[in-house]
């Protein structure tokens, strides 16, 4: 960048030697030291200007080049400075929008391969149960098979395709939370009605397991979406008794703070391995005492709903020896 090649230099000089020339000129007939200093004046006053203005220059030259180079990449440039004026300010922003700009890469960057090992995930999960139905389909089509082993067969495909519903449905719902793309909806509602109405989907497997369900919850209102509650809470019990034998309890109690909303609940099954608890809410991880049909992802589900609503959940082994999951909702966020 020169500033010969700046017009706005060639008018600045065109408007300030000229008439300075022309002044020096007219006072010479009057008297000459008036207008040597008159010139003497007009050069140091121009040539500072310019100066100044080359200086000015290539510090705007320097910040233009380190602005190019992280424009291609290179985002380990330092153009901090500790002066003052315009182009300090300038300086200033420019280095704060890069380190915005090496944040949302760095963002990008893990959401990328979040995406990746998801997917891969996901694909794993899916393969195990249409495999399965492929091969009960091939079954079923073979002239030979008896029709009791055929019925047998065709109820065994009925509960995986329930099953891969399931595992379809919850993956779509947590890519929603993922990508933020869901509006929470706060409102009051009666916290046992909201537990009541969670635990309707197990009823009848708890019913044939012989199972308790013990809801010690008084008249507490909780502010939240109700829909993505019963999500939460259903996947929570839904673990509960899968993880209870027969004849088991599941207790849900509750406290109203000023502070916060805890909801408790525990089981009478056999607990958390102390290894598998860090992990217990990681999407697709199976603990050591998890049921072959389970998925990994119900809990994992369950917190990031209760996260995204100004809430926190905790899992570990009660002191009667069952699982015990510790719901908070704060009333401010926190």
């Amino acid at each position: 960048m020169k500033l010969s090649n700046n017009p706005e230099i060639r008018k600045f000089l065109a408007v300030t030697v000229i008439p300075s020339l022309l002044l020096c000129f007219i006072t010479a007939f009057y008297s000459m030291f008036t207008a040597v200093c008159i010139l003497i004046l007009s050069s140091f006053l121009i040539i500072s200007f310019l100066v100044f203005t080359k200086k000015r220059y290539n510090r705007i030259n320097t910040l233009d080049e380190s602005i190019d180079k992280i424009l291609h990449g290179n985002d380990t440039i330092n153009i901090k400075s500790f002066g003052e004026g315009e182009l300090s300010i300038l300086e200033s922003d420019v280095q704060k929008m890069l380190v915005r700009l090496r944040d949302q890469k760095d963002k990008l960057e893990e959401d990328r391969t979040f995406l990746a090992d998801s997917i891969a995930d996901i694909s794993h999960q899916l393969r195990t149960p249409l495999t399965s139905i492929n091969l009960i389909l091939s079954l079923i089509e073979s002239p030979d098979i008896s029709e009791d082993r055929r019925e047998e067969l065709l109820r065994e495909l009925s509960s995986l395709i329930t099953k891969t519903e399931y595992l379809v449905s919850v993956l779509l719902k947590i890519s929603k939370l993922d990508a933020g793309t869901v509006e929470f909806e706060k409102k009051s509602s009666n916290l046992k009605t909201l537990i009541q109405k969670s635990a309707e989907p197990i009823l009848i497997p708890m019913d044939i397991k012989n199972q308790n369900l013990v809801i010690n919850v008084d008249d507490i209102s909780l502010n939240c979406d109700y829909a993505w509650c019963l999500e939460a809470f259903g996947n929570i019990l839904k673990n509960c008794t899968e993880h209870t034998p027969v004849g088991g309890t599941l207790t849900v109690t509750a406290e109203d703070t000023p502070i916060f909303t805890e909801i408790v609940i525990t089981d009478t099954g056999s607990g958390f391995d102390e290894d598998d608890i860090p992990h217990i809410f990681e999407r697709f991880y199976k603990g050591k005492n998890s049921s072959k049909e389970s998925f990994g992802i119900g809990l994992n589900l369950a917190k990031t709903i209760i996260t995204s609503m100004n809430g926190t959940i905790t899992a570990e082994n009660s002191q009667s020896g069952g699982a015990e999951f510790i719901i908070r909702f704060y009333k401010q966020v926190v």
